[in-house]
């Protein structure tokens, strides 16, 4: 993602789950860069030189939670300065004004990290370094042979470490999370002995060895993913970054569509899905998109809600969307164990239709607001493609070389090198040493947040396996549903939903991943339309209502009603928020997942366009309640993706439309 400006980072920090990182002084920030480049160097060594898995995961985390702890603030200090200030009167106003999420103002002043980030910095590095030393004992201690004292007081140190670093990084609902499945863990046993999640209980040196000593807890599948996946392709995206892949990008989505009057909406959102090539964070992209889509689509007559509508749903495209997804996906792959390529495969077709949906959705209120076209100061699109189509290459390339049976790891890694060569065909973004080092320790500071997320998740299925609780709440979940398949997905849906509202995707999703996918493969759906369901309602967590993180991000650029805003984005993706019924619950479901013959999945892909079409007839382009209502059960019906309820959508759906062209020529004449 290009560099942020002071006001685009404050956006960002106020409606990201992820917590912004403090501004550290030169000297501190040179080591620190210093350091992170290092370990982006040495995660894609280990690429060519593979090391052992539990020794590279405690390798890579001991040196990205010292770097937690040094870059993020404790958060305290605010809360303590109003205490304070409770006691000593009204405030100075010569004082350095205070934002109203209690931290300074982004740019306001640098900040050296404290004694306590020093201590906890260094412990961190102990507990993790510990282990390292004698990795073949401390492996048989955990399976199996005694824990030693100092072995438990490690792994619980750690275990604290962690929590507070997931505090820090994105707030206190994971912490208390994490929290709770410890509590659980230890007290299991003095549950009632009829409660279907009770447990025999498991004392501290039970529980230390199965989150600290083993590859099921911290250093668990979550972490492993974010070692080795999560960390290459955000090197990837910083070394597209700074060869000026993003601004070519932006530069080409306000190329492409110059004349027509839904061209300013198009533009945002197909900018949108070009930068999620560098960004995993919706509301990131939302905000980085805003400030130079917002001025145009004002231009163009937009109002601010619908606006702010198409940037959301533009930015959260951008963890949707091949050929990189969020990190969400790649636990994906190392759940199934399929390779990354098939994941990508499995998300072709629902994002084709995502963004079939916004551009019908955008056609439809360019007619309604009466937009026009905007004239924008930017080359021509084939001089464009022409000077610097090369930044598609590396991303096309990611794909053949996984499909000639590259591994994930090597294809990233050597589509970063092919972007870094061809970095030197644009003078002004060439990638001499001091572009490198930024790059590479970019990719490093980018991932701590979801490093810490990952290894504190590993708290909650390190709980879950040992305790069995995954079993036992998916064999709940069916029993509330009394069986039903429609009831369950229902259920999970909201439950995935109600999740996003209070954690990061990631989390949400590998929470969901333990929990709930398996209620729904106890009822015949295979595992990987389970965990494709899962995925893509965490990520949507981004845009629903109550909270929709980046809707709220979007109206505080336009200046729109919160609520509205919400509820546009909400029109704009909601056959995200419908197709994923559809490879669950119908008989062909798996079609949309790329999976079965050619011709029934391009069949499939076909009706589900059409059933896409109806949605957002029904949603907006129908004037009537009796065409809306008739559109809806079309795209029902369609989306069963069966003959007999295709033919009847069908049928329905050109009812809808006589009715629409009936009720126009009656108002007409």
């Amino acid at each position: 993602m290009t560099e942020l400006s002071d006001r685009e980072a404050e956006l960002v920090s106020a409606h990201e789950q992820e917590r912004p990182a403090r501004r550290l002084p030169d000297p501190l920030k040179l080591g620190a860069w210093i350091v992170g480049g290092s370990l982006s160097a040495y995660s894609i060594a280990v690429v060519f030189f593979p090391v052992e898995a539990l020794q590279h995961r405690m390798t890579f985390l001991a040196v990205a939670l010292p770097l937690v702890f040094l870059s993020y603030r404790s958060g305290l200090g605010p809360a303590i300065r109003r205490l304070r200030e409770r006691r000593a009167g009204p405030p100075d106003p010569t004082a350095v004004p205070v934002t109203a999420g209690g931290q300074p103002p982004v740019g306001a002043r640098v900040e050296w990290p404290s004694v306590g980030d020093w201590l906890l910095a260094a412990a961190s590095l102990a507990v993790l370094v510990y282990p390292l030393l004698g990795i073949d004992a401390f492996r048989d201690r955990g399976s199996g042979a005694a824990l030693s004292e100092l072995d438990v007081v490690a792994g619980l140190v750690l275990t604290v470490l962690l929590l507070e670093a997931v505090r820090r990084t994105v707030g206190w609902s994971l912490t208390l999370i994490c929290a709770f499945f410890l509590a659980y863990a230890y007290f299991g046993a003095y549950l009632p002995i009829n409660w279907t999640i009770g447990h025999r209980g498991f004392d501290l040196d039970q529980i230390v060895s199965q989150l600290y000593t083993g590859t099921e807890g911290f250093f668990g599948v979550p972490l492993q993913v974010a070692a080795s996946y999560i960390i290459l392709f955000t090197i990837y995206g910083a070394v597209l970054d700074f060869s000026g892949a993003s601004k070519f990008f932006i530069d080409l989505s306000f190329a492409a569509f110059r004349k027509s009057r839904a061209a300013p909406g198009r533009t945002v959102t197909t900018a949108g899905f070009l930068l999620g090539t560098v960004s995993g964070s919706g509301v990131a992209t939302t905000v980085s998109l805003g400030s130079v889509a917002w001025p145009v689509l004002r231009r163009a007559g937009y109002p601010k809600e619908p606006a702010g509508g198409i940037l959301a749903a533009g930015g959260i495209g951008a963890i949707l969307s091949p050929p990189t997804l969020g990190a969400a996906a790649f636990i994906i792959a190392e759940y199934l164990r399929v390779s990354y390529l098939e994941v990508l495969v499995y998300a072709t077709i629902p994002t084709i239709l995502y963004y079939l949906g916004i551009f019908l959705a955008i056609e439809i209120d360019s007619r309604r607001f009466n937009t026009h076209a905007v004239a924008v100061d930017a080359p021509r699109a084939g001089r464009l493609l022409l000077r610097f189509g090369y930044h598609f290459s590396s991303l096309i390339l990611i794909v053949v070389l996984m499909a000639l049976d590259r591994s994930a790891f090597q294809s990233v890694v050597i589509a970063t090198a092919i972007a870094f060569a061809l970095s030197f065909l644009d003078p002004a973004h060439r990638m001499g040493p001091g572009r490198i080092g930024q790059a590479l320790a970019k990719g490093t500071l980018e991932v701590l947040p979801v490093t810490a997320v990952c290894a504190a998740a590993g708290i909650i299925v390190g709980v879950i396996t040992q305790t069995g609780l995954g079993l036992n709440l998916s064999s709940i979940i069916v029993d509330l549903a009394a069986g039903n398949l429609v009831l369950t997905t229902v259920m999970s849906a909201v439950a995935v939903l109600l999740l996003g509202l209070a954690v990061p995707v990631t989390a949400s999703f590998i929470i969901a991943a333990v929990i709930i996918a398996p209620a729904l493969t106890a009822l015949g759906v295979s595992p990987a339309e389970a965990y494709m369901f899962v995925f893509y309602y965490a990520v949507l967590s981004e845009v629903s209502p109550p909270t929709a993180l980046s809707a709220v991000a979007a109206s505080a650029i336009t200046g729109g009603n919160t609520y509205k805003t919400m509820m546009m984005t909400w029109r704009y993706t909601l056959p995200a928020f419908l197709v994923p019924f559809a490879f669950v619950l119908t008989p062909n479901g798996q079609a949309l997942l790329g999976q079965g013959p050619i011709t029934v999945v391009l069949l499939m892909a076909a009706v589900s366009a059409v059933a896409v079409a109806a949605l957002a007839m029904a949603t907006g382009g129908l004037s009537g309640p009796v065409e809306r209502l008739l559109a809806t059960v079309a795209a029902a019906l369609l989306l069963f993706l069966e003959p007999v309820p295709i033919a009847a959508g069908f049928t329905v759906l050109a009812v809808a439309a006589a009715v629409h062209l009936f009720r126009r020529r009656s108002v007409s004449a």
